[in-house]
């Protein structure tokens, strides 16, 4: 699961879907670093990412990453939108030279964005009134997974953007922010515990994180054991050590009994 891992039903890639892994100060720490002269505004409105996030099921980290991909870092520099106008994300700038929508607040411009990656992603209703002047324009789960946001690489040639690697380009600055200082602490679990899980294509990894190579090998439905737990990126529930020693497994695709 997370990038690069084989999500239940057959799709393989980093899900938009499910709770953030990258905590608000990595990604204030990651920005910062990225753009020194960055505006204290946008370091304010950092944690809005992860709560409007949560509240419609998307992560939060991931919106976070795209902005600082379609902002440059909140430089805005050569972006046909600016800081005032509160859009993050390139929302409604369809073609060259066009501005872009607008909003009153940045809160506001998060939640559209959060709202048009859920359009992407899910098939789910809004939770929240919706305020995202595009959302009717979506084919609704087209786009998974990140990695499918760009056209050229969307299996239906739908997606958020044009340019090629559009979603790994996402990735790889949401893996800078998660190796980031100031991550979560190892999630506390009393150990050993059994787990159920059942999709039948859980990859097996062989570090607790996708930042780990996958062993080639899938639990299958059934319980678990596991014997060690630990945060990493891919799994907001941390990951856990397989009492086979086969690997590890996120925990976001288990239930404990």
């Amino acid at each position: 699961m997370g990038g690069g891992a084989a999500a239940p039903g057959g799709v393989s890639g980093t899900k938009i879907m499910g709770a953030a892994v990258a905590t608000a100060e990595q990604m204030r720490t990651y920005i910062k670093t990225k753009n020194p002269k960055v505006a204290q505004s946008v370091l304010d409105m950092v944690p809005l990412y992860l709560s409007e996030g949560a509240a419609e099921g998307v992560r939060g980290d991931i919106a976070f990453a795209q902005s600082c991909l379609e902002t440059g870092n909140f430089g805005f520099a050569g972006s046909t939108v600016t800081l005032e106008q509160n859009n993050f994300c390139g929302m409604g700038v369809t073609a060259n030279g066009m501005k872009g929508n607008s909003f009153s607040t940045a809160q506001l411009g998060i939640r559209a964005q959060v709202q048009h990656l859920k359009a992407y992603a899910s098939t789910e209703p809004l939770k929240g009134e919706c305020i995202d002047p595009r959302f009717k324009y979506v084919a609704r789960c087209c786009a998974e997974v990140v990695e499918w946001l760009g056209q050229k690489e969307n299996p239906q040639g739908k997606g958020w953007a044009t340019g090629a690697g559009y979603g790994e380009k996402i990735i790889t600055i949401l893996k800078s922010i998660l190796a980031t200082a100031g991550g979560a602490a190892p999630a506390p679990a009393t150990v050993p515990f059994k787990v159920r899980v059942t999709a039948t294509d859980l990859c097996i990894r062989t570090g607790p994180g996708t930042s780990y190579s996958k062993t080639g090998k899938f639990t299958g439905a059934g319980v678990f054991t596991i014997t060690e737990v630990k945060n990493g990126p891919g799994s907001a529930k941390g990951w856990g050590r397989l009492k086979s020693g086969a690997g590890w497994i996120a925990l976001d695709f288990a239930q404990k009994i």
